[in-house]
């Protein structure tokens, strides 16, 4: 699969969101953080595809030939329905949580749905890993590494700053945005390494 293929999905998932939306908004009548919740999934998935558009044309075929190799196929093979899963089970939690459960046990294992996507996508990430070259795998290994050291000094400073009364976040807000900054500076991160040692 090419980064353009990727591109052209993400921009076919997001015009899906905005249908969905957009049905909600007048045909279904859902509530409107229901159809806010779609229009924002298809914000970020637009914003992928011009992020993707907007990458290098080296790290386009980087990507491409890396694509092409055997452990990266049976990656995306079971990427897919791991994404697809969690979009579906973090829709699914945060709709059965603002319905109301009583029960709080009940409450936190739907609100812990979405986890169940993240541990099938970090299996299929370390299963990747182990069958990688090994030029590959350091990369990988150091991207990761930089990703958790930035991402936890920001979320350090910034516990720091919350308990000086300088900022106020939510901190539901702030832990959920953990792991999407983490894959975030992961791939700035593995885009630079890349560069540098090919």
């Amino acid at each position: 699969m090419t980064v353009r293929r990727f591109m052209w999905i993400f921009v076919v998932v997001a015009l899906g969101a905005v249908a969905l939306a957009a049905a909600g908004r007048w045909w279904l009548h859902w509530p409107d953080d229901v159809v806010g919740m779609w229009t924002g999934i298809a914000g970020g998935y637009l914003l992928g595809a011009l992020l993707l558009l907007l990458v290098p044309r080296w790290w386009r075929t980087h990507c491409d030939e890396m694509y092409a190799e055997p452990a990266s196929r049976r990656y995306q093979r079971a990427l897919w329905p791991i994404m697809i899963g969690y979009a579906l089970s973090l829709f699914l939690s945060v709709w059965l949580i603002k319905q109301g459960i009583a029960s709080v046990p009940l409450r936190a294992l739907v609100a812990l749905l979405p986890v169940i996507a993240i541990a099938l996508f970090m299996r299929a990430a370390l299963r990747y890993l182990r069958e990688i070259d090994e030029l590959q795998r350091r990369i990988e290994t150091e991207s990761i590494g930089i990703a958790s050291m930035l991402v936890s000094l920001v979320y350090f400073g910034g516990g720091l700053l919350q308990q000086a009364k300088v900022v106020d976040l939510p901190a539901g807000v702030v832990m959920i945005w953990v792991f999407p900054l983490l894959c975030l500076v992961y791939g700035i991160a593995k885009m630079i390494l890349t560069r540098r040692y090919l």
